[in-house]
């Protein structure tokens, strides 16, 4: 085992203490990044300065408080592309929301809502081709989510408790931005009339779940958003939005992604 001088030890403390990663810490001085954070850990353990359990607040076991917006739109976003699993190697749960690559405004968007909702948890990206999975861990997203359980979304009942549904009513466009966010999309439709090309803007959500897409359209009648339900074969999976004074309204509170 190496041996590392005193001057370097203090060398590598004045740089953590100043805000200096460990990764940098170890990288200039040639130390191990085990050793480096064990030094921090004796030197913050000396001073008083670590920190305890991390246990943050639950707002359905503790009353803890709740950004409803930002988790009106967080529960819209999970109930499309959203799902919550446990691996035996990690010591809690954690929520990851799918975004494409293609856009990046969405991303940050489900990013941004999950600070906001576990303000007190570490947010991560996981890199995967053509995606990113946005990730969260908590022991309390079951508390949070309900709706999670085995399988799939669409072969189970999707149901909004009284608390969930208090909060869809009062921010139900952030709980549709969620939804059209992760499955939804608005598109340019066509059609000829009488030998001439019009065009016209149309939204659409598209969801196996019949759970899913009745919360989906309950929400939007709630808004004043007409909507009728297209069949792909015999299913009627796809929900769409195609009246001019409707489209006004989504482009107004949600317009395409980005």
């Amino acid at each position: 085992m190496k041996l590392h001088s005193l001057e370097t030890r203090q060398s590598a403390l004045a740089l953590l203490r100043g805000g200096t990663r460990n990764a940098e810490v170890a990288r200039r001085l040639n130390v191990p990044l085990g050793t480096v954070g064990y030094w921090k850990h004796l030197d913050r353990a000396k001073r008083g300065e670590c920190p305890g359990a991390h246990d943050p607040g639950c707002p359905r076991c503790d009353a803890s408080h709740l950004d409803a917006k930002a988790y009106a739109y967080l529960l819209g976003l999970y109930l499309g592309d959203g799902h919550i699993s446990h691996y035996s190697a990690h010591r809690v749960p954690n929520l990851m929301i799918t975004c494409d690559d293609n856009w990046p405004g969405l991303m940050n968007c489900a990013e941004q809502a999950m600070h906001q909702v576990f303000p007190f948890n570490r947010v991560c990206r996981v890199r995967r081709v053509g995606c990113h999975n946005v990730k969260v861990y908590s022991k309390h997203l079951e508390c949070l989510f309900p709706q999670h359980g085995p399988g799939r979304k669409h072969d189970r009942r999707i149901v909004l408790e009284g608390w969930h549904q208090a909060i869809v009513d009062a921010h139900p466009w952030e709980f549709l931005r969620g939804l059209i966010h992760s499955d939804g999309c608005r598109v340019t439709n066509w059609t000829v009339r009488n030998g001439k090309r019009y065009e016209y803007p149309r939204y659409f959500f598209t969801n196996k779940s019949d759970d899913i897409r009745r919360l989906c359209t309950d929400t939007l009648t709630a808004v004043g958003v007409r909507w009728t339900v297209l069949a792909r074969g015999s299913d009627p999976f796809n929900v769409s939005i195609a009246r001019k004074d409707s489209v006004a309204l989504m482009d107004a509170h949600i317009g395409p992604k980005y």
